[in-house]
């Protein structure tokens, strides 16, 4: 890989992106940016930035842009980040690709992916979801762990969130629909925009995710 590898991927909750980010960072050697990840360690880690969130958190009040985009640069700024990497969760709004731009410079966004996958299996994938409060493992909901309550892999407990009950699904997929709408204008007007079926196998999916990496030099 000869140029530092930025992919954004789109798309609405349940759509995938984790799993295929996860899959992509190993296929490309960038790691798996996600905003919420970043945001979890940085509490974790008691770092100053941590601290900020946890006290925007512990208020009830949503992190801004401008926090975010600091813990994304600061991410950015690790060693492991230098060829590249898969963004999921970032940017969200217009505001935040602007200032991805600004971070990145000429180093500019490869591809958009947007993963589109139908609300009505995005409510079937996200309610049937079961999640580990420790590790953030993910299981259906006919899984042993997801059955017995105790994660596989950390010992935690597994629980179903309260924002995959359907109703808290329909409220977020409103919410994306209304501020993403924005964003992919934003990308297709200079032509990054690829859009990708999600609603078939992993596998499949993966598979097209490669090719299109593959026409931009990217994999």
């Amino acid at each position: 890989m000869t140029s530092r590898a930025i992919v954004v991927l789109l798309g609405k909750q349940g759509a995938g992106k984790g799993t295929q980010c996860d899959r992509l960072s190993e296929h490309l050697g960038i790691p798996h940016v996600s905003t919420g990840d970043i945001l979890r360690a940085a509490v974790r880690e008691r770092s100053p930035l941590g601290q900020e969130v946890e006290s925007v958190l512990a208020a009830g009040n949503l992190v801004s842009d401008d926090l975010v985009n600091r813990l994304v640069e600061a991410r950015f700024a690790q060693p492991d980040a230098a060829p590249g990497a898969l963004l999921d969760g970032f940017p969200r709004t217009p505001g935040q690709a602007e200032a991805l731009d600004d971070l990145l410079g000429e180093d500019g966004i490869k591809v958009v992916i947007d993963l589109e996958v139908p609300s009505e299996l995005v409510i079937e994938r996200l309610s049937s979801r079961r999640v580990c409060q420790e590790c953030a493992a993910i299981y259906k909901d006919s899984d042993v762990a997801a059955i017995s309550g105790t994660c596989e892999r950390c010992g935690g407990d597994v629980i179903q969130r309260p924002d995959d009950f359907p109703d808290a699904i329909a409220r977020r997929l409103e919410t994306y629909e209304r501020d993403t709408a924005p964003l992919k204008e934003f990308y297709e007007r200079r032509g990054l925009v690829v859009t990708v079926d999600g609603s078939r196998s992993p596998d499949e999916v993966t598979s097209d995710l490669i090719a299109v990496l593959r026409e931009r030099g990217l994999a």
